[in-house]
């Protein structure tokens, strides 16, 4: 008989999270109820259409997860309990042991849904940082021995400048869900925060690379299409998506469409997506790398570039950033930074001033809504 999928809108509060978003992995983990996490507010009409819960549920799926769309469009990836188990198991391998998690991401992404699936698996109650709460607070309901959290690295900024000692008192910090710039890295291990940067997806269920050293059972290659990544942790496909799934998932490998290197220690070096990359004037310049070393600038808080059409240069590179405070970042000034880092071609040469850097569900920044949004 055909399995139903089961739709839980966002849970927000932290009695929502455990009183019904646990109980439902848990379900789910066991094989006994396929489950999929609404995001919150109007991502939610999108994620149902994608999901289609009147219909039926391809064979093997457990949990569902709708994709933020960063890549041009959301798909509901299809995950089997023994892909989550085996990342979970994993990384709390990874990591020295089983602990108690600090939820601080949404349970509709895959990051935040992996710390109930690790809480699940260690038998453990997560703590669940409240809308508006401080780190501390929350931190403070944890009990003792090993402490967990997971966070992108906006959340990682702001709490290493607002509550870096909280930081401190946790075992691991899983950093991911977006790149992770070197300085911000440095910074949080520089004050002592044992962070952890993580690469992966909803389709390898979550992050299955750890400081560019891949989880147990995790196999990694870069070639000219991207890196490519097999292992127990890979998802079944696309909801409803047949052709997308063969595209995708092909010879026991999913193609990540991402740009990496293998160094020869064997580390991962992640330099962005091949959607994204801009080339101008013929160079091929990576607006992550961009992104890193603008954020380095003392007038920038945070920043998002992204590619236009141009006549002379095929494609400028456009910059969107948030002013430090009292600040006043002008492009000329902005340019000279960048170049003198990455070389000319990466400078921007167009820039927007943003109140703040909106994100996709699932906490990256939206590099898309922000090039659709700003007019020259």
């Amino acid at each position: 008989m055909p399995r139903q999928l089961t739709v839980l809108p966002a849970p927000e509060a932290p009695a929502d999270v455990l009183g019904s978003a646990l109980p439902a992995v848990r379900a789910a983990l066991e094989g006994s109820a396929p489950l999929a996490v609404l995001p919150a507010g109007p991502a939610a009409t999108a994620a149902r259409e994608v999901l289609a819960p009147e219909e039926p549920l391809e064979d093997g799926a457990d949990l569902v997860v709708v994709t933020s769309g960063s890549t041009g469009g959301g798909r509901g990836v299809l995950l089997p309990a023994a892909a989550l188990r085996a990342s979970a198991t994993a990384t709390l391998d990874r990591l020295g042991g089983p602990g108690t998690w600090l939820l601080a991401l949404p349970v509709s992404a895959i990051a935040g849904l992996q710390v109930l699936v690790r809480s699940a698996l260690a038998g453990t109650l997560p703590a669940v940082l409240a809308p508006g709460e401080g780190l501390a607070a929350a931190a403070a309901r944890m009990p003792g021995g090993r402490r967990y959290t997971a966070l992108v690295p906006t959340q990682l900024r702001r709490y290493l400048d607002r509550e870096p000692e909280v930081l401190r008192t946790f075992d691991a910090v899983l950093v991911g869900g977006a790149a992770t710039d070197p300085a911000l890295l440095a910074r949080a291990r520089a004050e002592g925060v044992a962070a952890v940067t993580t690469y992966g997806m909803s389709e390898t269920a979550g992050g299955c690379v750890y400081d560019g050293v891949p989880l147990d059972g995790v196999r990694v290659r870069v070639d000219d299409d991207g890196i490519a990544i097999a292992g127990p942790v890979l998802a079944l496909g696309y909801r409803r998506d047949p052709g997308g799934t063969a595209a995708a998932f092909t010879g026991g490998e999913f193609r990540t469409r991402d740009a990496g290197t293998i160094g020869a220690d064997g580390r991962l070096t992640v330099t962005g997506r091949l959607d994204d990359v801009v080339v101008t004037g013929g160079v091929n310049v990576a607006p992550q790398a961009v992104e890193g070393a603008l954020r380095e600038h003392p007038d920038v808080a945070d920043a998002v570039v992204f590619g236009r059409p141009d006549d002379e240069w095929g494609q400028r590179v456009v910059a969107a950033v948030v002013p430090a405070p009292g600040a006043a970042p002008e492009l000329a000034a902005l340019r000279a930074w960048v170049s003198g880092r990455l070389g000319g071609p990466s400078a921007p040469r167009e820039l927007h001033l943003l109140d703040a850097v909106p994100t996709l569900h699932t906490g990256k920044p939206d590099r898309r809504g922000v090039a659709a949004t700003v007019t020259r």
